[in-house]
């Protein structure tokens, strides 16, 4: 990924913009639990999303732009933060060769629990993706040397500086953003927000007592 911020921001907007046309009302029954990623996430206020839209549709945005964040704390990570990067890298080294059931998937499920909510009454599943993963991993290996004081002193201080980058990045991110709400709106009011009021029309017909 190279270019500046807000030439990321520009992929990640046209790259939803081209998505949302091939949304529709999910035919699977809704989530009780809150999005993480989503919940009071600054960028749906600097995109203008109001609180109305859809969840998979701000999702599908709020996943590009925090990817966004995620690429550039990796960047400076690996070229400025060497005992974080080596922390990071032995850690993937130790959870790596399982079934990880949200490897490579699209931005719009991108941070989403993979398995169902069971409704009250329903029989236990015969197995979760979660459960499965767990299941694959391999026998971990021998544990990696401890760090001494100064290390860890190092790697609280990386810590830190890898958080306030992702912050400023934060910060550039939803500026951008801001520049791009007309095209976002537009792309509301003409795909989505036809499709919620028809769905809104049927159930209120539905709910119509008989004449």
């Amino acid at each position: 990924m190279t270019g500046t911020i807000e030439e990321r921001v520009s992929v990640a907007v046209d790259a939803w913009l081209r998505w949302v046309p091939s949304w529709s009302p999910g035919t699977h029954r809704g989530r009780a639990r809150l999005c993480r990623r989503c919940t009071g996430s600054p960028f749906l206020a600097a995109a203008g999303l109001p609180a109305d839209v859809p969840h998979q549709v701000t999702h599908a945005l709020v996943s590009r732009l925090q990817r966004i964040i995620d690429k550039r704390v990796d960047e400076v990570t690996a070229s400025e933060l060497p005992t974080l990067h080596a922390e990071l890298t032995g850690d993937e080294m130790w959870t790596a060769g399982g079934y990880d059931p949200a490897a490579g998937l699209a931005p719009e499920y991108d941070g989403l629990d993979p398995d169902p909510e069971r409704d009250d009454g329903e029989q236990p599943f015969l197995f979760t993706l979660a459960g499965l993963a767990e299941e694959t991993k391999p026998a971990p290996p021998l544990p990696r040397p401890p760090l001494n004081a100064e290390e860890k002193q190092r790697l609280r201080q990386e810590i830190e500086l890898a958080d306030r980058c992702a912050e400023d990045t934060g910060r550039e991110v939803c500026f951008a953003v801001m520049t791009h709400r007309a095209r976002i709106e537009t792309a509301i009011q003409r795909f989505v927000e036809p499709q919620v009021q028809a769905m809104l029309d049927e159930l209120s017909r539905t709910l119509e007592p008989p004449k």
